[in-house]
């Protein structure tokens, strides 16, 4: 399982993001049961990654696994949402 982030150079809510979430991600036991992977949107995703829909916003979270898509955050509500968010989409895909 991986958290895909999809972002932009110029996306003032990834810079947000990375200063209020980034930073600690990988210490969170989020971040150690769905490492991060980084993706500029304006590059070619790699070939085995699936998603079920085109990119569209960034920052796009999405959640991962064996490549494929099970579950997207489009943009960044806020660390208190975020969090939250995640961590449902995680616990959604160990049940």
């Amino acid at each position: 399982m991986r958290l895909l982030i999809v972002e932009d150079d110029n996306c003032d809510y990834c810079e947000l993001w990375q200063k209020e979430v980034g930073f600690m991600y990988s210490k969170s036991d989020e971040g150690r049961i769905a490492p991060l992977l980084r993706h500029e949107i304006a590059n070619p995703l790699p070939g085995e990654i699936k998603l079920s829909m085109p990119l569209h916003f960034t920052p796009t979270f999405i959640l991962l696994v064996d490549y494929n898509e099970v579950s997207r955050l489009e943009g960044y509500p806020g660390d208190s949402f975020f969090w939250p968010i995640i961590s449902e989409m995680i616990r959604a895909e160990l049940e």
